[in-house]
């Protein structure tokens, strides 16, 4: 590999980046998709969020429009450590976009907006020589040598990596409608024989150490309709290892000499999976590829890594968000039967929670989500429910004024009362849930009716959901049997919108409890295969309870965010004392308290006793007083 004197990324991708709008109904034609799903997209920025979900620093040269899509992209690159300091937002075009159908495991139509688009503008004069110079490798695309401006932009981004000691990989990513080969309906079209193409592509052939491509890509770069004679064409003008990609029957890589026939070369299986969507597997592949490769791995494990990566992504609904991280990869690879159930499942759940973003070592909640309990308060005070609504948003300003956007804060609020906070609330760094049970019921009711699932996809991504459930594992047959089936329910539900589940476990009054209650409770929900992100739980002062849940956490799930401690409207002593037991436990994150901190307030403030802003100073003190005091007993022991 290339020098790196910098010691800055192993790899930049330079070429497209723009928002994917994928259809959600599968199996029927563009015209009768009825909604959509937001990715980012382009194969450039998909293989360097792939790249760095491997555990490559990996940065991206690309142009983002100044729109919401262009800081949707730009937030999202953030979120999975891709560095962006070569990603340029242009006030002067749009970010580019793809609408894309799934019709069967052949057939994806795709509709490209680029005209004119901010990506087709990079210019390496906005670019850092040093940052760009200190990559260990640099991967350009197909894409971008189709117009004068970025094939120019092209050559100078390798001229620089290649001078400063680098190595250059060319993905070709042929797409011929991108090259305005096909009408503009045709996006799906693979290939389309056209010398112009071919001699264009072949300029940056004798530049490269790495060539991946498809058979299709191979025959347009080779300028011939046999696949061999094309490799043989390509080797006579570069010494770069050369990648073609199989399809399901894995890859074929050529380090020196091609042979007369493909499988004469280091041919490397594919995986037998069940195709859902192949889109964006290619991109998956060089990922995997360039992980082995500027790794120092063997080809043969090069070529079984991208293999693998997509295989993975061909079975998802998605381009970025389905590539796999690297602890993904290798269970992918080491399971027997990765394609059972049960293998799936543990995969499915793996990616879930390794592709989740930002952990939390702290999480400090007010729990505003009441809706009954200030329904009586306002009843015994003759106030207007309307006042409800202005309260809570008090609240998000009581949280703010302690928090002061550390996102180790979060707030709980329901979308009865609280819609104008939420609303507030989603333009801050805080942690954000809701709820959806209907308060008190049991068996277990959604406030949404009986189809959750259809109100979660009216919910942005970054609200929490929230279940409170009474639940005890020794609840008669029936009823239990009832809140599983709703929970199970929920579940399924989260995972299909991509919600966070945070479950509020609570042990009806009356019911004999110990020890090993509240762990068998969760033991028997890990068993229907519920693995919440959170569980928010009672303010138990013995150590025995929390060693239970701890271990049934570690258990059954190891990767859960962890537990809140909930209020049950304790006065302030009694919660310390709980957490000076429960902050002992590595998985027990924080709390979410709320009567204990809003009750008194709200009483005064509904009956004119208080305004806004003593109301908001009352609270940011309770609430700070509560997080001083966790924050004190969590710190290690001298």
């Amino acid at each position: 590999m290339g020098a790196n004197t910098l010691g800055g990324l192993d790899v930049i991708t330079l070429g497209r980046s723009s928002v994917d709008l994928y259809g959600q109904q599968i199996g029927g034609r563009l015209e009768d998709m009825a909604s959509f799903a937001k990715y980012v997209g382009g194969s450039p920025t998909n293989t360097a969020i792939g790249a760095s979900r491997l555990g490559l620093k990996a940065g991206l040269i690309t142009r983002v429009g100044a729109d919401h899509m262009g800081r949707f992209i730009l937030e999202a690159l953030r979120r999975e450590s891709v560095d962006t300091t070569g990603v340029v937002t242009d006030p002067a075009r749009l970010t580019a976009l793809v609408l894309l159908g799934i019709v069967d495991k052949d057939t994806f139509p795709l509709i490209f907006y680029r005209e004119n688009c901010a990506d087709m503008a990079i210019d390496m004069a906005d670019i850092d020589t040093r940052w760009l110079t200190s990559a260990r490798a640099l991967v350009i695309d197909g894409t971008h040598l189709s117009q004068p401006g970025v094939f120019a932009a092209s050559l100078e981004a390798v001229r620089q990596v290649k001078a400063a000691g680098g190595q250059i990989a060319f993905d070709i990513d042929y797409r011929p409608v991108l090259w305005g080969l096909t009408t503009r309906d045709m996006g799906e079209q693979r290939y389309v024989a056209d010398p112009e193409v071919t001699r264009r592509l072949a300029t940056v052939t004798p530049l490269c150490d790495l060539i991946i491509g498809t058979e299709e890509e191979v025959r347009i770069l080779g300028g011939h309709e046999d696949v061999i004679t094309a490799l043989k064409v390509i080797r006579a003008q570069t010494n770069a290892i050369l990648v073609c990609k199989l399809g399901p029957d894995g890859c074929a890589i050529f380090p020196g000499e091609v042979p007369d026939h493909i499988t004469d070369g280091l041919v490397v299986p594919g995986f037998p999976i069940e195709v859902m969507n192949v889109l964006g597997a290619g991109d998956a592949f060089s990922a995997g590829f360039l992980r082995g490769w500027l790794g120092g791995e063997d080809l043969a494990t090069c070529g079984r890594w991208a293999n693998a990566c997509g295989a993975l992504v061909v079975t998802r609904h998605s381009c970025a968000p389905a590539m796999p991280t690297f602890d993904e990869l290798q269970a992918f690879m080491a399971a027997q039967h990765p394609m059972a159930h049960e293998a799936q499942s543990a995969l499915d759940h793996l990616h879930w929670a390794r592709t989740r973003h930002r952990d939390y070592d702290a999480l400090m909640i007010l729990a505003m989500d009441h809706r009954f309990q200030f329904e009586e308060m306002a009843s015994d005070f003759g106030a207007d429910l309307t006042r409800v609504s202005a309260f809570k948003r008090l609240a998000l300003r009581a949280v703010d004024r302690l928090a002061q956007g550390n996102p180790d804060f979060g707030v709980l609020l329901d979308g009865r009362y609280g819609a104008e906070a939420l609303s507030e609330a989603g333009h801050t760094t805080y942690w954000i849930g809701r709820p959806v049970e209907v308060p008190k019921s049991r068996p277990l009711q959604f406030e949404t009716g009986a189809d959750v699932g259809l109100d979660l996809h009216t919910w942005p991504v970054n609200q929490v959901v929230k279940c409170l459930v009474l639940y005890h594992p020794d609840d008669e047959k029936d009823l239990r049997g009832e809140q599983e089936r709703q929970l199970i329910t929920l579940y399924d539900a989260c995972r299909r919108s991509g919600h966070e589940l945070l479950l509020e476990l609570i042990l009806p009054a009356g019911m004999a409890t110990d020890a090993m209650t509240r762990a068998r409770g969760m033991q028997r929900l890990y068993d229907l295969g519920i693995k919440p992100d959170w569980w928010k739980l009672e303010p138990v002062a013995d150590a025995d309870t929390w060693q239970n849940i701890e271990a049934v956490i570690a258990a059954n799930d190891p990767l859960c965010r962890g537990v809140v401690v909930l209020g049950l409207s304790a006065p302030e002593n009694e919660l310390l004392e709980a957490f000076a037991v429960a902050a002992r436990f590595e998985r027990v994150k924080g709390f979410a308290i709320g009567r204990t901190i809003f009750h008194d307030v709200a009483a005064q403030w509904l009956r004119g006793e208080l305004d806004d802003d003593a109301a908001t100073v009352v609270m940011a003190d309770k609430l700070s007083r509560l997080v001083d005091g966790w924050r004190t007993i969590r710190q290690p022991q001298s």
